[in-house]
């Protein structure tokens, strides 16, 4: 994140990235699906796995036109632990040895509600995926890569893990959890040859917010934002793996997920009183608003 790795010389940088081989969650669109493509244009194989099967054979489909025989779709649900299991053994079983790079990215946007409106199915949703499925795909593979010897985990989480924006009490306490495994399992695996990064990026354009539980007011909001400033989910998952070469822990992308990074921790009193000023200028959409989008499991911020 400080930019300390960059004095490494490019020579003697473990490419972990490069020639992997890889379990991509929520590959089938969005981030996921960019990193499975970059993991192939550097000589990985990839196991694409989404909850959505048809998405996730579009994106090997697309892998196959340049690189055939190195990706496999395979159909999971993050939220359940038996799936991520199966998919393990469906990987290493595969490649005829342990995956040397996991992406946890699977997740679902939610948003627009304060803490005692959200409800509990609301909360139980959204960490199932965003929390227990980042938990299943380190706790279960973080076996076969200390078998491996080498290799790397990369979890996704979001500046949302720090911002700390009122009406997204779920998501921010999905994403600060995974930033804090992610802090915990780099250094329980240091030394083991096994890297941890998580990424915190701010907008991508992806579909998270319409395929989430977001409110309509929040998802305008989110669309224009994304349109505004958002960057591609091909230059996040670029500039990720070659952090994650550089043995980075923490990848924020964009330049606002820095600034807001550090005027929380050198400002933390004034931030939280400007957070709380938008929240109140900002439209309120009906609290008890119950209507839903059809849901798939999706990537993004």
């Amino acid at each position: 994140m400080f930019g300390l790795e960059r004095l490494i010389p490019l020579g003697i940088r473990p490419r972990r990235t490069h020639n992997a081989r890889a379990v991509v969650t929520g590959a089938g669109s969005g981030i996921g699906r960019a990193f499975a493509l970059e993991i192939a244009q550097r000589g990985g194989q990839v196991v694409c796995a989404d909850i959505d099967e048809t998405r996730a054979d579009e994106t090997v489909a697309l892998i196959e036109r340049e690189h055939p025989g190195v990706a496999y779709a395979f159909r999971c649900d993050v939220a359940r632990r038996a799936d991520v299991e199966v998919l393990a053994r469906f990987a290493e079983s595969l490649f005829e040895r342990p995956v040397t790079l996991v992406i946890n990215n699977a997740g679902v946007g939610i948003g627009g509600k304060h803490v005692g409106d959200i409800g509990f199915d609301d909360w139980e949703w959204a960490l199932g995926i965003n929390l227990w499925g980042v938990v299943h795909g380190c706790e279960i593979f973080a076996a076969q890569l200390r078998r491996a010897g080498r290799g790397g985990i990369i979890n996704v989480a979001s500046a949302a893990g720090f911002a700390a924006a009122p009406s997204m009490a779920v998501y921010n306490t999905s994403k600060a959890a995974v930033m804090s495994l992610s802090e915990t399992m780099a250094a329980e695996m240091s030394g083991t040859g096994v890297a941890v990064t998580v990424l915190c990026p701010t907008f991508v354009k992806t579909n998270v917010a319409r395929d989430g539980r977001i409110t309509h007011e929040a998802t305008r909001l989110a669309d224009t934002l994304m349109r505004l400033t958002g960057f591609t989910p091909e230059q996040v998952a670029r500039t990720t793996l070659d952090a994650h070469d550089r043995g980075q822990l923490y990848v924020l992308p964009q330049l606002d997920a820095h600034i807001v990074w550090r005027l929380k921790r050198y400002f933390p009193a004034q931030y939280t009183y400007a957070l709380g000023l938008l929240d109140r200028l900002l439209p309120q959409e009906n609290s008890t608003t119950t209507d839903r989008p059809t849901v798939t499991d999706k990537t993004g911020v």
